[in-house]
């Protein structure tokens, strides 16, 4: 139980604490709300958001869960056997269970804001298309999550095994998240993680609900081609 209430909890702070950035500290504040409005914090800003949250969260409960957060991770580590299943299909509940109610704090925080409206790929949900950013195709927005998450998890692998520094693994995961974030974002909106995507497109609806399938099918491509990856060309034998 400790586990899976670490599991939702760190979930929950990756929501909030991203797509929060994302969604309050994103844009630049109209003049005519704030005459001194400072610039939005832009996409370096929203990559160090999640990339931080994911490393204060990898030193809290890491310890307890692993930091999963994602059930990408959670599903390659299936495959590597280094989870078991029931630990598998909790994990994802409670990943699912807190994006969700981060994405719903953060919907409540911005019923506050003047001039609020739910409009598309509102919450900072994952998109593509025109309209959403900067209008990649489908296929690039597939290719990018695929591809990205590979990476996330191969980064992942290394660094938390017996051959890595596992004082440095959370910084070093947490770094690599603001590298995908600075070439997805534009892309896809960043996803590699389907709970992250899952919480604000439920309150979204519209598009962002539409096209949900491909954050979780793809991050879950990559994230399994990465375990099998790993277990068989990388990971150190007995």
């Amino acid at each position: 139980m400790k586990k899976m209430l670490a599991e939702f909890l760190g979930t929950f702070s990756l929501v909030l604490f991203g797509c929060g950035a994302a969604v309050v500290a994103g844009k630049t504040i109209p003049a005519a709300v704030l005459a001194d409005a400072p610039a939005g914090i832009g996409v370096l800003g929203i990559a160090l958001a999640f990339g931080l949250a994911v490393v204060v969260m990898a030193y809290a409960i890491g310890p307890i869960s692993g930091c999963h957060i994602n059930p990408a991770i959670t599903v390659a580590m299936l495959v590597a056997g280094k989870i078991s299943g029931r630990d598998c299909a909790g994990y994802i509940i409670a990943q699912f269970a807190g994006a969700t109610l981060g994405s719903a704090v953060l919907y409540a925080l911005q019923t506050g804001a003047p001039g609020f409206s739910m409009g598309e790929w509102a919450l900072g949900s994952n998109g593509w298309g025109p309209g959403y950013l900067g209008g990649y195709s489908t296929v690039s927005a597939f290719l990018a999550e695929a591809v990205l998450t590979f990476l996330f998890l191969f980064v992942i692998f290394a660094t938390t095994s017996r051959l890595g520094n596992s004082t440095m693994a959370g910084l070093a995961i947490g770094l690599t998240l603001v590298l995908i974030h600075l070439v997805g974002i534009h892309i896809t909106g960043t996803s590699v993680n389907p709970a992250r995507s899952f919480g604000p497109a439920i309150f979204a609806g519209g598009k962002a609900l539409s096209q949900l399938w491909l954050f979780i099918v793809a991050p879950l491509i990559g994230g399994v081609f990465a375990a099998l990856f790993w277990k068989g060309l990388f990971e150190p034998k007995d």
